[in-house]
């Protein structure tokens, strides 16, 4: 998934946030105490370090809510933030400008918090080959910018959704009567134009999965010798290995550290932290 998600996707998650926000009758702290012909200037800055992301969305509140508005964009999506630093100046309409700054500081500062825990996570496996991927554990309705946030941290791209590959979890697997059972069906449903991947929590699952026709193998909650092991018993095969489970910080170096090809963290959609951002007039 690139870094870049299709305008009219933004524009409609915009047009829904703001009809939240806004109710039927608008901003009317902003109607009730600043005249409507007020024109202001406001910096929008960073109060802590960090990665930004979600500048499509932001820029897409201030548009809708007030096209006439001028966005001086000092900083762009992926860009590395300091305490401090300009991100956009706004001018225009004081009301305008008021009444989009929550929602979009909503959208910068989720998705600024998920860049910025990603790219904690690529800088702690840097060298080590390991590329770091998101999972569906995302905010319902979010995903695309979630994902785009992923992106601009540095983060690689797994599935989108249940539409854009097979991956065959634990549930399936006892469903379907084992691994290889579970490979197969999916082999035959797939044809020759989608991947079929396949979890499994023990190591001696690991070739009946490759018989079957696995090509990537999700290896869940693996300790780092098994992990090892797993590397060990695929090389040179072209099977992609996946480390899931138990990774945080403390852990993922040494997952890396394996030589597994992705490391899946929830976390860094689930439990990322909204980044500090400001408006300042």
């Amino acid at each position: 998934m690139s870094g870049a998600i299709l305008p009219n996707i933004v524009g409609d998650l915009v047009a829904r946030a703001l009809a939240e926000d806004l109710g039927g009758r608008g901003d009317v702290t902003s109607q009730a105490t600043i005249p409507a012909a007020a024109e202001a200037r406001f910096e929008l800055v960073a109060r802590q370090a960090g990665v930004l992301s979600g500048v499509a969305p932001a820029a897409a509140t201030f548009d809708q809510v007030d096209s006439r508005l001028a966005l001086d964009w000092r900083l762009g999506e992926g860009d590395r933030l300091e305490p401090g630093d300009v991100i956009v100046c706004i001018e225009g309409s004081a009301r305008s400008i008021l009444t989009a700054e929550r929602t979009a500081l909503n959208f910068l500062g989720r998705l600024s918090g998920i860049a910025t825990l990603t790219r904690a996570y690529v800088d702690a496996v840097a060298g080590t080959g390991a590329r770091i991927v998101h999972t569906r554990k995302t905010t319902p309705g979010l995903r695309a910018l979630e994902l785009m946030a992923v992106t601009a941290g540095g983060g690689a791209r797994h599935r989108f959704g249940l539409d854009d590959a097979i991956l065959i979890k634990d549930n399936h697997v006892a469903v379907s009567g084992g691994v290889g059972k579970a490979v197969e069906s999916a082999r035959e449903f797939a044809g020759h134009m989608m991947r079929v991947a396949v979890e499994i929590d023990r190591l001696d699952q690991l070739d009946e999965a490759i018989q079957a026709g696995a090509e990537s193998v999700l290896l869940d909650n693996f300790s780092l010798d098994a992990l090892a092991k797993a590397v060990e018993r695929v090389r040179g095969s072209g099977v992609i290995l996946e480390a899931s489970g138990g990774v945080n910080l403390e852990t993922v170096r040494a997952i890396a550290e394996t030589g597994v090809d992705v490391i899946s963290v929830g976390a860094i959609t689930h439990s990322a932290t909204c980044l500090d951002l400001a408006l300042d007039a």
